[in-house]
């Protein structure tokens, strides 16, 4: 795999990206967008795909592989969410995770690439019962990126 032909091609997914969103939802407004976390987003969910799901996203993605995406992603979450506050950058976040209905299970193989790949946690949930503390705790986690981006009228 060559490194630079995938963060490439996944610069070109992120553009793509930008271009429709901006031309259908916001040619005369302001837009907050995340490719980086898009890009994220997806190569996770090909990691628990297969069969043509698997092929339509890594077709989408251009990429050969989920193990492809598993490791761009590994890098990007790696380099660009390092904290670079302590020398006088940037510091960014990034909240990532799988939530899950109890009813079903998760392979661990899954398990094991959200948490060393992604770097992300994967939590069992009674939708059911348990909808409004699945909720609450996706409020803690956007509260802090609203009040930066002045947005806090929106929780």
């Amino acid at each position: 795999m060559d490194i630079r032909e995938s963060f490439s091609n996944q610069t070109d997914v992120s553009l793509l990206l930008a271009r429709n969103l901006v031309s259908s939802k916001a040619k005369d407004a302001n837009l907050v967008f995340s490719p980086v976390s898009i890009n994220v987003l997806l190569g996770l969910i090909a990691a628990g795909s297969k069969g043509h799901t698997l092929d339509q996203l890594l077709s989408f993605l251009k990429s050969k592989s989920s193990e492809e995406l598993n490791s761009i992603s590994s890098q990007l979450v790696t380099l660009v969410f390092a904290d670079g506050w302590p020398l006088g950058g940037p510091r960014l976040s990034f909240a990532n995770g799988v939530w899950v209905d109890q009813s079903f299970s998760l392979k661990p193989t899954f398990k094991e690439i959200v948490h060393n790949a992604y770097k992300a946690a994967a939590s069992h949930v009674d939708f059911q019962t348990e909808f409004m503390i699945v909720v609450v705790a996706m409020q803690f986690v956007i509260a802090p990126v609203l009040v930066l981006l002045d947005c806090a009228s929106l929780l």
